[in-house]
């Protein structure tokens, strides 16, 4: 694609690539099951995701399965400290490949593994020789799925006390208490109006008032969905909620979704 901002100029190119690709792929002239963008090592991975949600031909066509990260864990301390966008890449990330192990001590590497977690708890992390994973683990995740398993790292989750001051963290609401659902939707709505453009990625697995089964959602900045999962049944009715974001008021949406339980 042309060289430019990944929000305007090669945005309006991928839609034109992928509205190519659709066109050939239906006459028949090229066949293909899956199509992999590859960003530059400095982008911003949102503008990309969120063109499958904006765009109607293109979201009505193609599936956003995930979004994978490679983290070179000889220079990603650094890069993590000095730039926003390595820290984006890993809080939109549904996978994180960890690269270059080999280069540094174990130590580091978990220092490294533990800062990562405290930014994207929900992410599943691998360490891979020269980028060699199998297929299966970074290809039909379903990320974006909004019946996708909220997967949590409750070690991690817990731990709030480090070293490092990432403009890019992650913080999780969690209640045995069910939902007053207009009162959580006004509240949601409402944040997502003043905080959007610093949220990646927000996911959960909802206890609705009423309601027998499970409520899922997830939002990529400001466009949120939600949907009816499967019923509880014998399961523990719970709340529980993932947020990854850049500077974020904690305490602020913590504290607005008490006020929303019933």
């Amino acid at each position: 694609m042309n060289n430019g901002c990944i929000c305007c100029t090669v945005r309006g190119d991928l839609i034109k690539i992928l509205g190519n690709l659709k066109d050939r792929r239906d006459q028949g002239s090229l066949k293909f099951d899956r199509v992999i963008i590859e960003t530059t090592g400095m982008a911003d991975p949102g503008p990309v995701a969120q063109t499958f949600f904006t765009d109607e031909d293109v979201g009505g066509y193609y599936l956003l399965d995930s979004i994978l990260t490679v983290v070179d864990a000889k220079h990603a301390p650094k890069q993590l400290d000095e730039f926003t966008e390595a820290q984006q890449q890993v809080g939109f990330a549904d996978r994180i490949l960890l690269s270059k192990s080999d280069l540094v001590s174990e130590n580091d590497i978990k220092t490294l593994s533990d800062r990562l977690r405290r930014m994207n708890p929900r992410a599943q992390m691998k360490k891979v020789n020269f980028g060699n994973t199998p297929i299966e683990e970074i290809l039909d995740i379903r990320g974006f799925n909004l019946n996708a398993i909220l997967e949590l790292d409750p070690e991690f989750l817990a731990d709030t006390h480090h070293d490092h001051h990432d403009e890019v963290e992650s913080f999780v609401f969690r209640s045995d208490k069910p939902f007053n659902g207009d009162k959580l939707e006004q509240f949601l709505s409402g944040m997502i109006q003043v905080y959007g453009p610093d949220l990646l990625r927000y996911k959960g697995v909802l206890w609705m008032k009423g309601k027998p089964q499970r409520v899922v959602f997830q939002g990529v900045h400001m466009m949120m969905g939600g949907d009816i999962g499967k019923p509880w049944g014998k399961d523990k009715k719970q709340s529980v909620m993932v947020f990854i974001g850049k500077k974020l008021p904690k305490d602020l949406f913590l504290a607005g979704l008490e006020e929303c339980l019933a």
